[in-house]
């Protein structure tokens, strides 16, 4: 074979080869869907479930109402779909929603009716959504992967911020919290006066602190009196909402939000603590978003802090969290995780910062939550939180 032959074939597989390269990257190039989800009094619709159903793409609003997550090409002629509680269903083709001036969403709200001789007692609810919680919850193994934020506060105000990019092989609500591996690490600089650590991850306490998983803190429900308190819905199915009291502790409270069809649980509230679940494309429920708040004084429970602190700003400390779930894989052989960091502190962890990865993560629109803390962090010595990024994490 010629040369000139050979040079020509060489060409060709070149051209060939770059083509697929530029066709490949052009597929891959991430693109931001963002917006703002309002009702139709134009207020803004909090923690609404946001993204592409079939393909685990998506997020929740904040408590503005807005969002943002990133697609690629492929994701163009997909529906984005939106979902919550108390509004009808809204979906529209990713395309044309890109190709909207106005980014905004109105969500109409249903119009909720519940006839009351066709419901159950409240009790029967939550006995029957415990009962039925396997089957409404994804409950196979399956990786979750969600961005889990952590403040620690004295007297107040954050003195310390870290997020962590968490893997979760779990099964769902109707079992403890499953196998953690912390793959990305970020932090703020440590501004506090008392640098404690907490003895395991706080993720877990996102675990034990559910009613529905099973632990040692798990309330029993029986023991509670429930009440029906309001109604709503969730893409057209009737939903009630139940606030139970703790019969000895008046203190304990949740709110529970229960499918009347089904009996699923949509959302979960007690105190500074919230639940939220959106349905998977089988049509089974788990975990979008979630967020804590909780702490101590040393003015009413001096054992909880050294005694060298009760007279300075650490002797009011609180913890402050958020978690919002980007994907879930129900793939068995794409849903493996490494175990790792899920019994260490969290602002403890040794993991080598990767500043391409938190650049390129779609991050969700600041929260009122995020908004704060960052506030309060930069206003300590004003430098910003990316600066403070910078320094902190090497």
């Amino acid at each position: 074979m010629s040369k000139k032959i050979i040079s020509l074939l060489n060409l060709f597989v070149l051209t060939i080869v770059l083509s697929i390269s530029t066709i490949t990257n052009a597929q891959s190039k991430k693109i931001e869907v963002s917006g703002t989800i309002l009702d139709e009094s134009n207020n803004p619709v909090p923690f609404v479930a946001v993204g592409i159903v079939k393909k685990y793409i998506g997020t929740a609003s904040t408590e503005d109402g807005e969002f943002s997550f990133l697609i690629t090409n492929s994701e163009l002629q997909d529906s984005l779909s939106i979902s919550s509680l108390g509004y009808d269903p809204f979906k529209i083709k990713v395309a044309d929603y890109l190709k909207l001036e106005k980014k905004e969403i109105i969500l109409k709200e249903t119009v909720t009716e519940l006839d009351a001789i066709k419901l159950l007692s409240p009790n029967q609810y939550v006995e029957n959504a415990l009962k039925f919680l396997k089957e409404n919850t994804v409950s196979q193994p399956h990786k979750i992967e969600l961005l889990y934020r952590r403040a620690a506060t004295e007297s107040g105000k954050s003195k310390f911020f870290v997020e962590n990019y968490i893997k979760i092989r779990d099964k769902g609500p109707a079992y403890p919290l499953g196998m953690i591996e912390v793959a990305q690490v970020r932090k703020s600089a440590d501004y506090r006066v008392w640098k404690r650590k907490q003895w395991t991850h706080s993720i877990n306490y996102m675990g034990t602190g559910n009613p529905l998983r099973p632990s040692e803190r798990q309330p029993n429900f029986k023991k509670f009196t429930w009440k029906k308190i309001g109604d709503s819905s969730y893409e057209g199915e009737d939903v009630v909402i139940l606030e139970g009291t703790n019969n000895k502790n008046k203190w304990q409270k949740y709110k529970l939000y229960i499918g009347v069809d089904n009996y699923g649980v949509y959302k979960i509230e007690t105190g500074k603590t919230i639940y939220l679940y959106k349905k998977h494309s089988n049509g089974k429920l788990y975990l979008s978003y979630h967020a804590k708040e909780w702490g101590w004084s040393a003015k009413n429970n001096n054992s909880q802090i050294p005694r060298e602190y009760w007279n300075t700003e650490a002797r009011e400390i609180s913890y402050r969290s958020e978690a919002f779930v980007y994907k879930i894989e129900t793939d068995k052989k794409k849903a493996r995780v490494r175990p790792f960091g899920g019994e260490t502190d969290m602002g403890s962890i040794d993991v080598p910062y990767d500043a391409n990865f938190w650049k390129n993560l779609s991050m969700p629109p600041d929260t009122e939550f995020y908004k704060k803390i960052k506030s309060e962090l930069e206003s300590n010595y004003g430098v910003s939180l990316e600066k403070q990024y910078q320094l902190v994490n090497k």
